[in-house]
């Protein structure tokens, strides 16, 4: 990212709102946003870390509730909330702390709620899990803040290998959602 260039239209982009971008409480706003702005989309230069395994025999590993925060692709404003991951190891196991860094990778990018379930998913598999679900249960701005102005919470789902059987899919999700209403989604 140029940040001298993100300096420059940010200041363009305040002038053409209609305010001073040399006023006193605007004048280091380009440099923050552009600082915010490397910050919030680094995913597009995050490598995966998913190469970190441990040789280990389990049925079945849930990491509930990972927190995440993105920018909406079609109005560049916040959504954010929590992802849920529930996998098959095939004898190897990944770094918990690897999932929320596998979170974050495609949250921090523009991106819209159903892709980085989906991208989640897709890659998990492709390191030779079994099975895998990804939830994501996010709150938009872009509706809240405009338009239609509601604050629905939006859930996407995820599910690949094994986890595509409907029986084995529905044990998964009431193991995530024990204690939390559960939609039905099978």
């Amino acid at each position: 990212m140029n940040k001298e260039r993100v300096k420059r239209l940010i200041r363009e982009l305040i002038a053409e709102i209609g305010e001073d971008p040399t006023r006193e409480g605007l004048v280091d706003t380009p440099s923050r946003i552009a600082d915010m702005y490397e910050e919030i989309f680094k995913g597009y230069d995050a490598e995966s870390e998913l190469s970190v395994k441990f040789s280990e025999d389990s049925d079945i590993v849930i990491a509930k509730d990972i927190q995440f925060y993105s920018m909406c692709e079609h109005h560049i404003l916040p959504f954010y909330g929590k992802v849920s991951i529930a996998y098959a190891p095939n004898g190897k196991v990944f770094g918990i702390s690897k999932l929320v860094r596998l979170v974050e990778k495609y949250a921090t990018r523009l991106q819209i709620q159903e892709r980085i379930t989906k991208n989640i998913a897709d890659e998990l598999l492709s390191e030779g899990v079994k099975g895998v679900i990804v939830i994501a249960e996010g709150e938009h701005l872009c509706m809240k803040m405009r338009g239609v102005r509601n604050d629905a919470i939006v859930t996407t789902i995820a599910s690949r290998g094994i986890y595509d059987k409907k029986e084995i899919r529905s044990d998964i999700l009431n193991l995530i959602y024990s204690g939390k209403a559960k939609p039905n989604l099978v």
